[in-house]
């Protein structure tokens, strides 16, 4: 495996966006534009090998895309409720689009990713009390879509559709120690990309180094609508609770942004 220096890697990084076009390495996978750079730079695993830097790591990222990326899986407290598998599943689920054929007739889901700046339309939304120091997850049934007047009425029956009482949340100090541990200083790749007689292409076009998280911008992500809290649970298993980011708002996590190319 190549051994690089900061400096080395910024000179191949730099060298690899001058390649231009370059055909994916991994064909059919949704990760290929990170596997073809760490085959480039022949790592695996986005395993950066730089002496005395292990709190370095590769981020890559599709231009102009929509998509999600998650940041890491943290359950709501009280963590003794079991809020998600107890509370939300049974009380304010939905039956599973799945329920009668591939999974029970009385399977439910919860699966939901809930912004900071809208209620979406089953009423949720993420609220960030800076005073109490916790993210919480809000519910006001008079913001519900008409379209969900059906699962409205089954929750009034099953709970009532006041506020979440108590309120899942996430406190400032757990939130950030896992944040912390999560988000690394990374070296953040950008890619435009095109497909070819059905092959994918990929051409970097720009390199950051991103450094220093930076747990305010974590909480105005959140404000802002750019990070989500995402919930997926169907009876009998809880996929985890996620929190999760527009991929090209990275750059607001971290307290010292420098652009490399």
């Amino acid at each position: 495996m190549q051994i690089y220096s900061k400096t080395d890697l910024i000179d191949r990084l730099k060298a690899i966006v001058q390649m231009g076009w370059i055909p994916s390495g991994r064909h059919g996978n949704d990760g290929g534009v990170g596997n073809t750079l760490e085959d480039l730079l022949g790592i695996k695993e986005n395993n950066l090998p730089i002496p005395n830097a292990a709190e370095w790591e590769l981020k890559t990222q599709r231009i102009n895309t929509a998509s999600l990326t998650t940041l890491f899986h943290m359950e709501p407290s009280p963590r003794a409720l079991r809020f998600v598998p107890a509370i939300f599943l049974p009380k304010y689920g939905w039956k599973h689009d799945e329920a009668g054929k591939k999974y029970g007739k009385k399977e439910m889901s919860f699966r939901m990713t809930i912004s900071g700046q809208s209620r979406g339309d089953r009423g949720f939304v993420v609220a960030v009390d800076r005073a109490e120091e916790k993210v919480l997850i809000s519910f006001d049934a008079s913001l519900v879509a008409a379209r969900h007047k059906k699962w409205l009425q089954s929750v009034k029956k099953r709970i009532g559709l006041d506020e979440l009482s108590p309120q899942p949340y996430w406190g400032f100090a757990d939130l950030q120690n896992k944040a912390g541990t999560k988000l690394l200083n990374s070296f953040y790749v950008q890619a435009d990309s095109k497909k070819e007689e059905g092959r994918e292409f990929f051409k970097y076009e720009r390199v950051m180094m991103l450094q220093g998280f930076d747990f305010d911008g974590l909480l105005r992500a959140l404000e802002e609508g750019k990070a989500f809290v995402d919930f997926d649970a169907r009876t009998g298993h809880n996929h985890g609770t996620k929190f999760r980011l527009r991929q090209d708002c990275l750059p607001m996590l971290y307290k010292t942004v420098k652009v490399v190319v």
